[in-house]
């Protein structure tokens, strides 16, 4: 079998039984109810989606720590209002930001999964979005607000490798966690 063969083979359902149910979920929230039509028509739509278009397998640890998932949804939260308030102050302030930086992270881990939660926290706190993501090389490029120190740089460098290392806690390998400590 060709190397594009096995890139493009079919995921077993039962594989991709986590992305089913999510798509479900998703079509009902769309739809705004929860009725046996909406369940039925939601699998459907999942399994058409699924069938119809290449999606890569994505590869799951098989670990979940429910405590380190709780912390790691806390410090999410305790991150979005702070930093909401700072990016409005600095929206508000009469001098307004001055200077801002781009930022080059490289990750310590090569999974897909980590990889993306850690770009989309990222993302989700304001006054930082990814600009680009280089897969290959599992390095995230950071636009970061209000940025005029080098000691600023090194806090958002810092942050967002935490971010890493909180997902890896709660969702990733016992090795990839190992790797980060």
């Amino acid at each position: 079998m060709s190397e594009s063969q096995r890139e493009h083979q079919r995921v077993p359902l039962l594989q991709q039984s986590p992305l089913l149910l999510a798509l479900v979920l998703l079509w009902m929230l769309l739809w705004g109810s929860v009725t046996p039509l909406t369940i039925v028509t939601g699998v459907v739509v999942a399994l058409v989606v699924t069938r119809a278009f290449y999606l890569p397998p994505v590869e799951l640890s098989g670990r979940f720590n429910p405590w380190w998932f709780l912390v790691l949804l806390g410090r999410f939260a305790v991150d979005l209002v702070r930093a909401s308030f700072e990016v409005a102050w600095q929206a508000l302030r009469p001098r307004g930001v001055e200077r801002n930086a781009v930022i080059r992270v490289d990750l310590t881990t090569r999974n897909d999964f980590v990889l993306t939660g850690t770009a989309l926290a990222v993302s989700l706190v304001p006054g930082s979005v990814v600009l680009e993501v280089d897969r290959p090389h599992s390095v995230l490029y950071i636009h970061s607000l209000g940025i005029e120190t080098p000691e600023q740089v090194a806090c958002a460098h810092d942050a967002v490798l935490a971010y890493e290392r909180r997902i890896l806690r709660a969702l990733g390998s016992r090795e990839e966690w190992e790797a980060v400590r």
